[in-house]
């Protein structure tokens, strides 16, 4: 009898999307708390930071002109304005990771996750939203981190990317005081991805 064993998995390269105010940070945030083999993709932004943000840890803050330097460089998987500034994930951080056989999260907008599935039709798109349109409002009015008209553009976009959700592998509802159960739901997800036939291949 001939006995056969499947092959290793091979690193998966995870999004994480959804319209502002779903809890995408906080949820990240708790995925690096529990120590993970994961590595977290560190995205480069031309926005200021916030006051309890670290450069190279939360993001990578760069000034226009660096920016415009790696996108001539090509040295960006893909990036965007998002509410102003530019956002982008550095392409050689991605690599290396997967090289090293961990698996990638990366935490993008909708429109980014649309160019992920275009140049790396493996990835494994999660959308994370709220439990109706009307909590993610409530939520994004709670923030007060922005202006009425800011606030007005944000609660528009985020109406948008909602209709965008079939263009994702998996959604998963950030239910209000459930953090944890949000947490372990994409673990699953990340775990039943390892069994996926045929195995997900990513190449960059």
């Amino acid at each position: 009898m001939t006995s056969f064993a499947p092959p290793p998995p091979s690193p998966l390269l995870i999004v994480i999307s959804g319209p502002s105010g779903v809890g995408k940070d906080t949820v990240i945030q708790r995925m690096k708390e529990r120590r993970l083999p994961i590595h977290f993709v560190v995205t480069a932004t031309t926005r200021p930071p916030r006051p309890d943000e670290r450069h190279g840890v939360d993001y990578f803050f760069l000034s226009r002109e660096a920016f415009a330097r790696m996108i001539e460089e090509d040295e960006l998987l893909e990036y965007a304005i998002v509410y102003g500034d530019y956002k982008g994930i550095p392409k050689q951080q991605v690599r290396e990771a997967l090289a090293s056989g961990k698996d990638v999260l990366m935490r993008i907008d909708v429109q980014g996750a649309a160019t992920i599935r275009r140049l790396v039709p493996d990835a494994v798109l999660i959308f994370l939203t709220t439990a109706s349109e009307e909590e993610l409002v409530a939520r994004l009015k709670r923030r007060k981190t922005e202006s009425a008209e800011d606030l007005s553009l944000r609660i528009a976009t985020a109406r948008q990317e909602l209709k965008r959700m079939e263009e994702f592998d998996y959604v998963v509802v950030n239910r209000e005081h459930a953090l944890e159960e949000t947490v372990d739901t994409i673990i699953a997800i990340i775990a039943a991805e390892h069994h996926h036939i045929p195995p997900r291949k990513v190449n960059l």
